[in-house]
């Protein structure tokens, strides 16, 4: 049997269409292949997003920074010597990229300025944090990435 043109044109786009539908039912219904997103309420929090930009500008003009340091007890955040720690209110959010089961949120409690992170709360790897906090009535927002 002889196979004309336009017969084996139709059979190049079946095994196309076919080859293609296998890939897409594939990464669809397996496991491995599941990405989470960034946040669950992403339209939500985008109107937000004028609030958390003028936050990060008033974390600009403080005198000192945030800094975070891995130490062999822990995440150790140290917040800026001239606050009053017993002012400070607000939240540590740990959010993992690879695995939002590893995400948590921690209430700021103080001591000397500082707050530690147990060490048993955080795994190896990529990390972002996020400090929302309020001192005198303003708010504050410090973001960053991290190796831990």
């Amino acid at each position: 049997m002889k196979i004309n043109w336009g017969t084996a044109i139709v059979l190049v786009f079946i095994g196309f269409i076919s080859f293609i539908l296998y890939f897409v039912v594939r990464m669809n219904t397996e496991q491995k292949f599941t990405h989470d997103l960034v946040t669950e309420e992403y339209y939500k929090e985008e109107l937000a997003f004028q609030k958390e930009i003028n936050a990060e500008k008033n974390a600009k003009t403080l005198e000192g920074a945030i800094q975070i340091k891995k130490t062999d007890r822990g995440l150790l955040i140290l917040f800026p010597k001239h606050t009053n720690s017993e002012d400070i209110s607000g939240t540590l959010s740990f959010y993992r990229p690879s695995n939002k089961k590893l995400d948590f949120e921690v209430p700021i409690s103080l001591s000397n300025a500082q707050m530690l992170i147990p060490d048993k709360n955080l795994i190896e790897g990529r990390w972002n944090i996020t400090i929302d906090w309020e001192f005198d009535h303003t708010p504050y927002l410090f973001k960053k990435s991290f190796m831990y």
